[in-house]
């Protein structure tokens, strides 16, 4: 074996661990840009928890340290006159990891939605945390969020009658992480309406809606209360929805279709249409081109995005990597300059 062949040799070695040591590299890696967009969003939902945990030790609202460890103020009473259906408790706690708004921001710009853009977002008081997650993703993202809320939550949600969705909305308002006053905000539960409160806790909901000087959307009809909301959302971002979060499993958002069972957790932009008696807003959105961020099945959500499931202590946030993007834009350039460099080390017969 002559030195030129033993050279040719360790030549395609060292190329062959180069392109295994860039595509390790490349498969924890981001577009350029979106680590510190992800960042930022998780470093901001770290604030708006802090914040709010302090907000409810001012108040007085009182932690149940088995049901939140982390004292996120995230996590309300299993049972309150605002519970509408059972809710898992882990999965409570898995969305108030900060990184959770990273996601967020990496699903959002998968969906397309840039700078500038209006985001349509439905939120019900199940998973508050995925709320402070999208309204961070939003202002990490320089993009303008259009809010829904909806009061009633499933056990562990935003619960507390003291401390209630529009509660934390408030102080995320105060807080500076959304500017954007809620658009509408509905009693939430049955119909959308409330209809399993008793009723002095519906009256007393419904009185603080209308005080708050916020609209008050208050339609038992499906279609007519998706029509309005759609009014709603297309009116606040002047026609153009670059996308739509939901957030939970309200009434008005989901409809009443068993189809709905059928929506992955994340990015959905094709949806099997059920009679439009039965769409929520959801599909309505899928219906209008309008690609649908759905977060609402958390265990897949998580094992998806590779977050921990039910975490304690919180992670710190972190660069959120885009390993999908990042290969699928360099994985085929990156494969073509290997084989060329392996095919000009091969020696030629003569």
């Amino acid at each position: 074996m002559d030195m030129n062949y033993k050279t040719r040799i360790a030549a395609a070695a060292v190329i062959s661990l180069a392109a295994f040591w860039i595509t390790e590299i490349g498969s924890h890696g981001s577009l350029p840009g979106d680590e510190d967009v992800t960042l930022r969003a998780a470093r901001l939902m770290g604030q708006a928890v802090q914040a709010i945990a302090a907000e409810r030790e001012r108040r007085g609202v009182s932690f149940e340290s088995s049901s939140d460890p982390n004292r996120t103020g995230l996590i309300g009473p299993q049972d309150s006159p605002l519970v509408t259906t059972v809710g898992e408790l882990e999965a409570k706690r898995t969305t108030t990891n900060p990184n959770m708004a990273g996601l967020i921001v990496l699903l959002l710009r998968q969906a397309g939605v840039k700078a500038g853009d209006s985001v349509a977002i439905g939120s019900s008081g199940s998973f508050p945390a995925l709320l402070v997650a999208s309204l961070a993703a939003a202002k990490a993202m320089d993009v303008q969020p259009v809010v829904i809320l909806s009061l009633g939550a499933s056990s562990y949600g935003a619960t507390d009658p003291h401390f209630d969705l529009l509660d934390i909305f408030n102080l995320l308002q105060r807080e500076r992480i959304c500017t954007e006053t809620p658009t509408g905000v509905s009693l939430g539960g049955d119909k959308d309406v409330g209809l399993e409160f008793e009723t002095g806790t519906r009256d007393r909901v419904a009185n603080r809606i209308r005080a708050s000087g916020l609209l008050f959307l208050h339609e038992p009809d499906l279609r007519r209360n998706v029509d309005e909301r759609m009014r709603l959302y297309r009116s606040a971002a002047r026609g153009k929805i670059a996308a739509f979060i939901n957030s939970g499993g309200g009434f008005a958002n989901l409809g009443t279709s068993r189809l709905v069972l059928d929506v992955k957790p994340g990015l959905n932009t094709r949806l099997q249409q059920p009679p439009a008696a039965e769409r929520g807003v959801l599909f309505e959105m899928v219906a209008s081109n309008i690609p649908v961020i759905h977060l609402l099945y958390v265990r897949g959500l998580a094992q998806q995005a590779g977050l921990p499931w039910d975490p304690i202590p919180l992670p710190q946030p972190e660069a959120y990597p885009d390993a999908t993007s990042r290969r699928s834009v360099w994985f085929w350039p990156e494969s073509l300059i290997y084989l060329v460099l392996l095919g000009l080390l091969i020696p030629r017969r003569r």
